[in-house]
């Protein structure tokens, strides 16, 4: 556990997990919101958006379209409701 705090999360690493995560929604998404969070992804990956807003987005689509392995996920979810 302690060696994986160490390493640092970097912008591909998370352009990786967020395309990881997306691949959850690929039967359910329609051709315009793929596109969307695609666009979405690349732009983060660019530095033209923060973390937050593709985060944002995949939540949107996965209030729509549960899934309990996400749902439970830390990375979903990194800040506290409180």
């Amino acid at each position: 556990m302690i060696r994986c705090l160490k390493i640092t999360a970097t912008r591909g690493n998370h352009v990786n997990t967020l395309q990881h995560i997306q691949g959850y929604l690929k039967k359910t998404l329609d051709v315009d919101d793929k596109a969307e969070l695609i666009e979405t992804i690349e732009r983060y990956r660019l530095d033209q958006l923060p973390l937050i807003v593709p985060i944002t987005l995949l939540r949107h689509h996965f209030r729509k379209q549960p899934d309990p392995f996400i749902d439970q996920s830390y990375y979903m979810k990194p800040y506290p409701q409180e």
